[in-house]
């Protein structure tokens, strides 16, 4: 542990595991206020030039788009031979996937609730030339005040000027075609994801599916996408045409995250309340 990062915050109990490293609680040692660290064991990843590059990048690519009310806030940064520390907000109210988890099926008011912060969340960060490339429910946090916070930037790259990455990253299931085809891709890679999201709270399974993970990204390639009937009986025609624009195989048609905000099912939809998170 970096004395550091000792001397600024209290460190409590793990609250979470990853690949390379753990997050914990801590308190500020001044304020007291709570906030969660992120510590990674860097010599689990010395020999994975891939994971070493996202590891380098994380709390860069963090700092570049923080600010924005519905992205994780990246508050401190400790590093020394053994360990990075990245203190971050703190969460507690849990992920979506654990709201998906408890209620399968959102209706479309709920389902919309959490897509306008998402989508909020996903533009930010590409106006700021950041692409996430690992949307899914488990990085979708909610804090205390219920507020909707994008998290887990350890994928992320910068993309700049337009120019196109590579690399197979993502989890099964939300990742998009031309990223498990081997091919250079965009941001709008997120965009895919961010549906295949939409797709899961309004059905209650995926798209796409797979016993295997091989299976399920044979499944994404074909891009076969449907809407059983049983399952969106009572789902409108404007969510499914929103569905289509964004689980689109061919990215030159495929919405990006702006286009999705100014879709109709997102800016009304019917809704005359205001847009808040569901509980």
């Amino acid at each position: 542990m970096s004395g550091e990062l000792e001397r600024d915050y209290r460190v409590g109990e793990e609250i979470g595991r990853g690949r390379y490293g753990v997050v914990s609680k801590c308190h500020s040692a001044v304020t007291g206020q709570c906030f969660a660290v992120k510590t990674i064991e860097k010599s689990l990843v010395q020999n994975d030039a891939v994971d070493r590059l996202c590891l380098d990048n994380e709390a860069k690519l963090m700092q570049l788009v923080s600010g924005h009310p519905n992205v994780l806030g990246i508050v401190d940064v400790y590093e020394d031979d053994e360990f990075l520390h990245v203190v971050l907000e703190y969460c507690g109210s849990g992920d979506l996937l654990e709201r998906i988890t408890a209620r399968p099926v959102f209706g479309e008011s709920e389902a919309r609730r959490v897509m306008v912060p998402l989508m909020e969340a996903i533009a930010h960060c590409h106006h700021r030339g950041v692409a996430h490339r690992d949307i899914k429910s488990d990085n979708i946090l909610f804090n205390n005040y219920n507020e909707l916070k994008l998290a887990d930037f350890g994928s992320a790259e910068y993309f700049g000027n337009g120019q196109l990455m590579s690399g197979i990253v993502g989890t099964p299931y939300y990742v998009a075609p031309e990223v498990v085809s081997g091919r250079d891709y965009n941001e709008k890679v997120d965009v895919w994801s961010a549906g295949v999201v939409l797709y899961i709270m309004l059905a209650g399974i995926p798209p796409f599916y797979g016993e295997t993970a091989k299976e399920i990204f044979e499944a994404v390639v074909r891009a076969n996408l449907r809407f059983p009937r049983g399952v969106f009986s009572l789902v409108s025609s404007e969510a499914k045409d929103l569905l289509r624009r964004m689980i689109c195989k061919d990215v030159s048609r495929r919405f990006s995250a702006k286009q999705v905000l100014m879709h109709p099912w997102m800016i009304n939809g019917g809704d005359s309340e205001p847009v808040t998170i569901l509980a």
